[in-house]
């Protein structure tokens, strides 16, 4: 798979079946879309062409962006699609001069004149251009003038994508792994950089790997503890451990941290990246009267987990 970033630097795609969206979190609803999209581009010898914005457009056009959480990073989205089979996925700049172009130019001096699409594929509610004034049947009017072909994604498909979105953001922020993991049709993953803790896993006997999450928009799983994977930065393959989410009320209770407790691994890892797949929350946090019966409990999350992974 091909990315873009700059669009005056696009090749020429052939016979570019597009379609055109935000597809945050990639899950199984979308794949319908590629799925549709991988199909026609077959049929007439074309390249799959998925083109999607960078920031969120709600970041641009919304009022209320502070509430603004997303299933994956721009990275992510592109790591996902990019094992979906899709030739070419390019991402366009979301400004203001974007967003408030009249729609038919956005038609003209976009899409036909930088992807010159064969067949562009999208849904009803499909709205773009100043005031948001364009839509599925403006392109529909224009595609014999300019040139290509349109294809409506049914209603019913759009709907069951967007419930499955506002789902899966509740699954995650309800500790819901079954559901979340479920609708993606992959486990849930985050990154973050190791940074410096206070050493109190280390004094339990159990050293965990403190996260600071550098994707402000990214949604992260409600408090609680979790059995996981790990991919460290430079070490081959995934690792199981566990993850606590949360302000660890037996400790100090002042400051949410997000910590994850790789087993079998006593390697420095400060500064490095982590990526965490979250499969199973195991319990919510208890405040404990001291520190023994919490060092029990822990050594039995463990148990838990190595279960479960």
């Amino acid at each position: 798979m091909q990315v873009h970033y700059d669009l005056d630097k696009l090749p020429v795609f052939r016979n570019a079946v597009i379609t055109i969206g935000t597809f945050d979190g990639v899950h199984m609803g979308h794949r319908q879309i590629l799925d549709k999209l991988k199909s026609e581009a077959a049929a007439v010898g074309g390249e799959t062409v998925l083109v999607t914005f960078h920031p969120h457009p709600r970041k641009v056009v919304s009022s209320t962006i502070l509430g603004i959480r997303l299933i994956n990073s721009l990275s992510e989205r592109i790591e996902l699609l990019g094992g979906l089979g899709i030739d070419h996925v390019v991402v366009a700049p979301f400004t203001d001069a974007f967003a408030n172009q009249p729609a038919e130019e956005y038609i003209r001096n976009f899409l036909v004149d930088r992807f010159h699409p064969h067949t562009i594929i999208i849904g009803y509610d499909h709205r773009f251009g100043r005031d948001r004034m364009g839509d599925f049947r403006l392109m529909e009017k224009f595609a014999p003038v300019l040139g290509y072909r349109m294809l409506e994604i049914p209603k019913h498909i759009l709907e069951n994508i967007s419930i499955s979105s506002t789902n899966i953001r509740e699954a995650i922020l309800h500790s819901d792994t079954d559901t979340a993991n479920k609708l993606l049709g992959y486990n849930f993953f985050f990154t973050g950089t190791i940074v410096h803790g206070d050493k109190i896993g280390r004094k339990l006997g159990y050293p965990t790997a403190n996260l600071r999450i550098d994707t402000e928009d990214k949604i992260i799983p409600g408090n609680g503890i979790y059995a996981v994977y790990a991919e460290v930065q430079g070490e081959p393959g995934l690792k199981k451990g566990m993850m606590s989410i949360g302000f660890r009320p037996t400790v100090d209770g002042k400051k949410r941290v997000v910590e994850v407790n790789i087993f079998d691994f006593d390697r420095e890892i400060y500064d490095d990246t982590l990526k965490v797949h979250v499969k199973k929350y195991l319990r919510e946090e208890i405040k404990f009267d001291g520190l023994d019966p919490l060092i029990k409990q822990i050594d039995k999350d463990k148990q838990d987990s190595l279960r479960i992974l």
